[in-house]
């Protein structure tokens, strides 16, 4: 019996599912070159380039276009420049109706007539903060300046959960958005642990 105490709440925990991350893809196949990505340079245009905030995402960015068969690098040379795109937003969803809600009902026939009134109150407390996550990439091609590759991922979680930490989030919306790269010319998908 013991055994089964114990047993009981670690399988529980495995049933825990993971939020899913929905991803969006384009490409340019005639200008993307397959055969030779070569370097490329990592920007996050419009945002503090020094902000300890965009460390986690560039370097999930660059672990996965590295993987993807291009040389990462912060020269102004690259042959392609990949820009990221980071917005995080926190929030609280709104209790649809109150705690407490009132019924009556009422009923007559051949037995008698009867009222009743029932009340029901909701112990769950409000709902919980969530944290929205979203990665946006674009490779473009340093030389005419076109978009060749583009991506956006995003995921809600709750505040509480270990996946809303930025370095966390950062890896599994880089890996969701770059798997199988660089995919089809244009594709919607989402990607379930």
């Amino acid at each position: 019996m013991l055994a089964l105490a114990l047993v009981a709440p670690a399988m529980l925990g495995a049933c825990a599912t993971t939020p899913p991350v929905d991803v969006t893809r384009f490409s340019a196949p005639e200008r993307l070159n397959l055969a030779d990505r070569g370097t490329v340079e990592i920007v996050t245009p419009d945002m503090p380039g020094g902000s300890l905030m965009l460390e986690p995402w560039r370097a999930a960015v660059a672990a996965e276009l590295a993987e993807a068969g291009y040389t990462p690098t912060n020269r102004a040379d690259s042959a392609q420049v990949a820009e990221i795109f980071v917005r995080r937003d926190t929030m609280r969803p709104e209790r649809r109706r109150g705690p407490v809600s009132v019924g009556v009902g009422g009923s007559t026939g051949g037995y008698g007539s009867g009222v009743g009134v029932g009340v029901g109150i909701d112990l769950s407390g409000p709902p919980p903060e969530q944290v929205s996550n979203e990665l946006s990439v674009v490779i473009r091609d340093r030389a005419s300046g076109e978009s060749v590759w583009e991506g956006r991922a995003d995921q809600y979680v709750e505040a509480k959960s270990g996946l809303a930490d930025a370095a966390t989030a950062a890896q599994r919306l880089a890996a969701a958005l770059f798997a199988d790269f660089p995919g089809e010319p244009s594709e919607t998908y989402t990607v379930k642990d």
